[in-house]
């Protein structure tokens, strides 16, 4: 099979877009991942945290299966669209990378941030581990990730969901010029 590149935000986007109304259409379902999360946990807890306490199975595995064939598809898209070569890093962005000492410009996720070796550095355990949880207490606060309010309640003109897309970008953009740059000074 020949390699392709990647989709362009063109193709990729309304795709991504029209997941919502499938959903919705298919089964009146709405499109988050967070929530998956909590049924994985509630499934492992078999209902000995209060919090965790609940019918799951009343949600059902869809999305479970729905974040699995999210897992798939990335690894079928590296697998057989892969382009090789390193991935194109807009030279601004890879100028700005390179004098916070990352090497975005070598690959989608710079590997002094993103891999087992950098877990055993400072800015490593805060990117990853610190970061992680954060995301992830931020999504349960949030009521739901960045999908769900981003993609799902927006198009349903939910005000919340407005609120949190809005929030989400602000929060990215502190963390892209504020706090990766402090970070890679640690």
């Amino acid at each position: 099979m020949q390699p392709h590149t990647v989709l362009p935000w063109y193709i990729a986007g309304p795709l991504v877009g029209l997941t919502v109304p499938l959903l919705l259409w298919i089964g009146n379902k709405s499109f988050g991942i967070s929530s998956s999360l909590r049924h994985t946990c509630a499934i492992a807890s078999r209902g000995k945290n209060p919090i965790l306490a609940y019918d799951w199975r009343k949600e059902g595995l869809w999305n479970l299966v729905f974040v699995a064939g999210l897992v798939l598809g990335g690894w079928g898209a590296v697998r057989f669209l892969d382009a090789g070569g390193p991935v194109a890093v807009a030279p601004k962005a890879a100028e700005t990378f390179n004098s916070w000492g990352l090497g975005a410009s070598q690959g989608l996720l710079p590997a002094e941030l993103f891999s087992w070796a950098s877990l055993g550095t400072v800015p490593g355990i805060v990117t990853v581990v610190v970061g992680g949880f954060l995301i992830g207490f931020g999504a349960r606060w949030a009521g739901g990730c960045t999908s769900g309010h981003g993609i799902t309640g927006v198009s349903n003109f939910d005000k919340a969901s407005f609120i949190a897309a809005v929030c989400f970008f602000i929060g990215g953009a502190f963390a892209h010029w504020v706090v990766l740059p402090w970070i890679m000074t640690l």
